[in-house]
């Protein structure tokens, strides 16, 4: 197996459009997915604590959980399914059944916290002992951006995937298969970390490659009519799926370059997102005007890395005053954007700046429901968006005739 799962592993690596090479290295969302969702757990336990966990999946931090993951869509697309409140079967019975909720939000709030695997395992049996209905092994999926590098993730491709390269007949809903096959991904990815990663992701979507034949082991002799027509269309989609992704990428960097080059021309010192500064649009590369360090701001480690990680910021000259905060959102979860506005917000206390949305025209609604929430509304923000379109068209406008940051409000958008 060693040798032939080497193969394998590098016809994986050498295929630009799979998921290695898609999801897994030089993807700057699945990064700050994990910052996002870690946040998102942290919320789902206090609103546990607190009573405010609500009585379905909608609505609730869990969803917002989910989204962000499902938004890595290469490998997560269906994460959410699981766990969708089914009325008529009760599943999962974490909503109405407050003694499963409280031992849901315990486990998060556990694991969260774990410092090995052997306390995660624990952790994962106590909650499989407690039987309950609809919450198996999908919980994976969470527990893999907590800890990637101990908890693989888990789903319907990628245990097809292992059943297939190792001859097996795993099944998908209990923890205790579960288990039993992170026992061996954990193997494999020991012995293979050097050509992949610590991080068990790199394995997974090995797993999910072959799972959805998107990665054929050796000649397709093998198949039929039906199924050579079937991987014929999950090619064609791996290749939409990819286009996609790069005309995305490219109208982000546009966004961004037109916000910097505007803030730059109204005076302000100006910044992309720390893992953003090396890029560029249309020749123009952003460190040409961007600052050069991140202004010392005197934040907490962990809210300061968030902060980092904001789409543009613009400071008052040769200053730390944060003047104005952009976050552009394309096809990810609007309200990951403004949590990182919010923490900014939270953290300056100078009540003076003012947080942009820059989002597609065509989700301009998306993005008045989430600024309707009560509490993105009680949290008295001056938080405004803006329109791709309208970015696009004034951005030398702006530039030519703005003193100072006020001119963005002929263009910015409030709901009311």
């Amino acid at each position: 197996m060693s040798e032939h799962l080497q193969s394998i592993i590098t016809q994986y690596k050498n295929d630009q459009e799979s998921v290695y090479n898609t999801w897994f290295i030089n993807n700057e969302e699945r990064l700050k997915a994990f910052r996002s969702i870690r946040r998102g757990v942290l919320q789902v336990i206090d609103d546990i604590k607190t009573k405010r966990f609500g009585n379905d999946f909608k609505g609730t931090s869990l969803e917002f959980v989910l989204s962000c993951i499902t938004e890595q869509k290469q490998v997560f697309e269906g994460a959410s399914h699981p766990f969708y409140w089914k009325p008529k079967l009760r599943i999962p019975d974490i909503y109405e059944n407050q003694t499963n909720k409280i031992a849901f939000g315990q486990f998060l709030e556990n694991c969260i916290n774990a410092k090995n695997e052997e306390q995660l395992i624990r952790e994962i049996e106590k909650l499989d002992a407690l039987k309950i209905k609809g919450l198996g092994p999908a919980v994976a999926s969470i527990l893999y951006f907590l800890h990637p590098t101990l908890m693989p993730p888990f789903n319907t491709a990628i245990i097809n995937g292992f059943n297939y390269l190792f001859k097996d007949k795993k099944k998908l809903g209990s923890w205790s298969e579960y288990l039993k096959i992170r026992e061996v991904i954990m193997d494999m990815n020991r012995k293979h970390c050097n050509e992949l990663s610590l991080d068990t992701g790199a394995f997974a979507g090995l797993l999910f490659e072959v799972g959805t034949q998107k990665l054929l082991l050796g000649k397709d002799e093998y198949l039929s009519e039906t199924e050579r027509t079937r991987l014929e269309k999950l090619i064609a989609k791996r290749h939409k799926d990819k286009r996609v992704e790069t005309e995305d990428e490219h109208l982000h960097n546009e966004m961004q370059y037109h916000l910097l080059k505007i803030g730059h021309s109204l005076g302000y010192d100006v910044i992309a997102a720390s893992n953003d500064r090396s890029k560029s649009w249309s020749g123009n590369k952003f460190t040409f005007i961007s600052l050069a360090d991140f202004p010392d701001l005197a934040l907490e480690k962990e809210v300061l890395n968030t902060v980092k990680l904001i789409d543009v910021l613009w400071f008052e000259k040769g200053t730390a005053k944060v003047i104005a905060a952009f976050e552009v959102e394309k096809s990810t979860s609007i309200y990951s954007g403004i949590l990182r506005l919010t923490d900014l917000s939270c953290s300056v206390n100078n009540k003076e700046e003012v947080l942009y949305l820059v989002v597609p025209d065509q989700r301009e609604k998306d993005v008045i429901m989430q600024l309707s929430r009560p509490s993105i509304r009680q949290g008295n923000m001056q938080m405004k968006y803006i329109c791709f379109s309208d970015l696009r068209q004034h951005c030398d406008a702006l530039c030519k005739f703005g003193d100072d940051h006020s001119i963005m409000q002929k263009i910015a958008r409030t709901v009311v």
